[in-house]
């Protein structure tokens, strides 16, 4: 490539070239010239020669996303990791129609998709919305939710049992989960009969372990060490199972409890994580995240207000099916959109606030209304 470029240039600036050339030349400059910008040119992000230790993050191929748990759980108020959901609100207002509302969709349509939600919540069509409808409405989203999440662990328990037995063994698993990773599934199927080990990096062993665990800990008792499809959906959705979800959240405990009491104070939830950014941007997002836990923490997580969150007050927050907590969030978003403070919303207010139910904020939200509506 670097020939061509000199090549090229000769051609169009021959004589500015040759007296260049000449000049390094004559200071015996011209080979180390080239040589010099030969190796600037080199490939800095190339593998280094000890591949396991320096694998490439890849997006999740389509293999990957069957077989492997999501990152993320629709319909969650917290994620895995410990971090508030950032989607909740859209997800559980708007279950399997979400994805119509993008940025960059027509706003027009998206009004008229919101009217007509709107419509659906306003069960007695007194064109007002109550806690009461909106929390039936949430119970009804996220039974959307599960009802998909079921459907794709179908297709998704079909990928790992290919003799279609109904059941899946730990090892049969790992063979699908390591050829996903770009490993020979023949190769592996033949070390893992013989007992040999497998060379796998590092990262790809932490995750292993990670997957091993949560793989036990959803086989139900008395445990033979094998899944059937009920059982593999609490591996991939452990929301589907009250003994997945509570494994979850000590999960989420363990990461975050500093003193090892399995217990949760508020200096240890609105604690940063590691690698904040250092600069007033990244300051600025830092106070926002400790903010919004804070808040999420006093008045809804820790139920009696006693200023600790036990594992048992987490696991009632995490449960997606648990209705009082519809209920609460239902009052939650009614707030946050009732201008009138009638405890109740119009449509008229759900369209200003549209971004916060939607993600996609809606121009001139009141043309037409009545019309429309």
């Amino acid at each position: 490539m670097i020939w061509l470029i000199f090549f090229f240039c000769f051609r169009v600036f021959p004589e500015a070239i040759m007296a260049v050339c000449r000049d390094l030349w004559s200071r015996n400059l011209l080979a180390l010239s080239l040589l010099f910008y030969f190796l600037l040119t080199l490939d800095v992000h190339a593998r280094p020669a000890n591949m396991s230790s320096s694998k490439d993050k890849s997006p999740a191929t389509k293999d990957e996303n069957e077989i492997l748990p999501p990152d993320h759980l629709n319909g969650l108020k917290m994620e895995m990791d410990g971090h508030l959901n950032k989607d909740f609100h859209q997800e559980v207002f708007l279950g399997k129609d979400m994805e119509e509302f993008e940025e960059d969709s027509e706003p027009r349509r998206n009004r008229k998709k919101l009217i007509e939600i709107f419509a659906k919540v306003d069960v007695n069509k007194d064109r007002s919305v109550s806690a009461k409808e909106m929390q039936n409405w949430i119970v009804e989203k996220t039974k959307e939710h599960f009802k998909e999440a079921m459907e794709e662990n179908k297709n998704s328990f079909r990928a790992v049992d290919p003799d279609g037995d109904g059941y899946v063994t730990w090892n049969e698993y790992k063979v699908k989960f390591l050829a996903s990773k770009g490993f020979n599934e023949t190769e592996v199927t033949d070390k893992i009969k013989k007992k040999e080990e497998l060379k796998l990096d590092e990262e790809t062993q932490e995750v292993l372990e990670s997957l091993k665990d949560r793989w036990f800990q959803a086989d139900n008792p008395p445990a033979d060490q094998r899944l059937d499809e009920e059982e593999f959906l609490s591996f991939l959705h452990p929301e589907h199972s009250k003994g997945m979800l509570r494994y979850m959240v000590k999960e989420i405990v363990r990461d975050l409890d500093q003193d090892r009491d399995w217990k949760l104070t508020l200096s240890e939830f609105i604690s940063l994580p590691v690698g904040t950014v250092e600069n007033q941007q990244g300051q600025d997002i830092d106070d926002d995240w400790v903010k919004e836990r804070k808040k999420e923490f006093e008045e809804v997580i820790d139920s009696d207000r006693d200023g600790i969150v036990t594992m048992n007050e987490l696991e009632e927050y995490m449960d997606p099916m648990n209705e009082h907590n519809a209920l609460n969030e239902a009052k939650q978003m009614i707030a946050v959109a009732d201008e009138n403070q009638n405890h109740r919303l119009e449509l008229e207010e759900i369209l200003r606030y549209s971004e916060y139910f939607t993600g996609s904020k809606l121009m001139d939200y009141a043309r037409n209304v009545h019309e429309e509506f």
